[in-house]
């Protein structure tokens, strides 16, 4: 089973990721994405899209126009786990 980050855990983990930020509410992190226009907020989205396959680990997202909406969380684990704080670094590197 996959186990919640603890508190301590968290933090060192949103250090690593600048740009993401927790959310307490939902227990995830969420980052928005902008780019020039629709078609290249798809195709970003088609290739966080495989990765998610690969790592049969899903966002909840939702896009507008040039925007891209991403919230990370484990619902097995009842918040965030190491699995999102992965899945995060992974769609940081499809931008570099």
């Amino acid at each position: 089973m996959v186990e919640q980050l603890t508190p301590d855990e968290r933090a060192r983990a949103l250090d690593a990721l600048g740009d993401w930020d927790f959310d307490e509410a939902r227990d995830g992190i969420v980052r928005q994405f902008l780019f020039a226009d629709f078609s290249e907020a798809f195709a970003f989205m088609t290739r966080v899209a495989l990765l998610a396959e690969v790592q049969e680990h899903h966002p909840e997202w939702s896009n507008v126009w040039n925007r891209v909406d991403i919230l990370l969380t484990t619902h097995d684990a009842g918040g965030l786990s190491e699995r999102d704080i992965r899945m995060a670094h992974a769609i940081e590197a499809l931008l570099d």
